[in-house]
């Protein structure tokens, strides 16, 4: 089944299905916004720093959460994969904590590659062990999300399976205490668009599902940044921001290509007004994958990214 693009009939069915099973997206479908309703001001978010950005700097985790503490991020978006590193190599995740705690950051998400969506079902369910013991490291850190990418799906997928093996997950992190956020790749074969994200969302007809969209993915897999427009705000809580510059080509860019806020030509005005008009009132979480930026300092580096996102975000609302 060819699920690449979805049309407005199927959005309307999946919502439908989805509102038997009290999904929290209550009008996926939003009436605009008044100028009046529009929140403004550079406070309308708040700002989350995604260790990617500083990836090349191989820091330890500790030493990633005292650059976002320093940098004077309200949040942080960790790896997994860094996580279980730092258990192996003997690190504990109570110190962890503390050291968040006495940072004042949350974890409001985490970047995991489970295969939770893949059709093989063996797979799938070695997919949902790893997912297991990805929420377990986080509830013990006192994080709030995963990243539920769909990683391992080398090629399309039944979507409505997909929510149906999404609710699966959002099960398994309603007993862990972590919710996880449905997440677009712009170049996967299975979910690159935002509609097929919110598809997903909506068939599990979980209350807790919510998307984790993406600057670079959505205009990497051809998604129009109007389609934000139509969601409710409370149905996205981590937006991953960055920017893209005008070349090379959609569809010869990677993720190293992306830039701090404002310095491409991502419509980001657009982005931060459409959110804001929605509700959405969740992290900002800045997520580079940039070389050029892993050969800095990297506290320069989580500066600068904040910097460039607040002014963003200022153009936006109070423009």
């Amino acid at each position: 089944m060819d699920n690449s693009h979805l049309d407005r009939r199927q959005i309307l069915k999946a919502t439908a299905v989805a509102a038997g099973g009290s999904l929290a997206l209550p009008a996926i479908f939003n009436s605009p916004a008044t100028a009046e309703e529009t929140p403004s001001g550079k406070d309308a978010f708040q700002f989350c720093f995604n260790t990617s950005t500083i990836r090349g700097q191989k820091l330890s985790v500790p030493d990633q959460i005292d650059v976002a503490a320093k940098a004077g991020y309200d949040a942080v978006e960790l790896w997994l994969g860094d996580l279980h590193k730092h258990v192996d190599t003997g690190g504990k995740l109570a110190d962890l904590r503390k050291q968040l705690t006495d940072a004042k950051l949350t974890v409001e998400s985490a970047i995991g590659f489970a295969r939770w969506i893949v059709d093989d079902e063996a797979q799938r369910k070695k997919g949902l062990e790893n997912a297991r013991r990805d929420m377990d490291v986080l509830a013990q850190i006192g994080a709030k999300r995963i990243a539920a990418p769909p990683a391992g799906a080398s090629g399309p997928i039944d979507l409505t399976k997909a929510g149906q093996r999404y609710r699966v997950l959002l099960e398994l992190g309603d007993e862990m205490g972590i919710v996880p956020q449905v997440e677009c790749w712009g170049t996967s074969k299975a979910i690159s668009r935002l509609s097929q994200t919110a598809f997903v969302a909506l068939e599990s007809g979980h209350a807790k599902a919510c998307i984790l969209p993406d600057v670079y993915h959505m205009f990497r897999g051809g998604s129009d940044f109007d389609g934000l427009k139509l969601l409710d705000g409370r149905a996205i809580q981590v937006f991953h921001v960055n920017d893209y510059p005008k070349s090379p080509a959609r569809e010869e860019m990677n993720d190293s290509h992306r830039v701090y806020p404002g310095e491409g030509v991502a419509p980001l005005d657009t982005i931060f007004r459409d959110l804001a008009a929605n509700g959405f009132n969740g992290h900002l979480s800045l997520e580079l994958f940039n070389r050029d930026y892993w050969q800095q300092n990297p506290l320069s580096v989580a500066k600068t990214g904040l910097e460039k996102t607040r002014e963003a975000v200022a153009r936006a609302l109070e423009g």
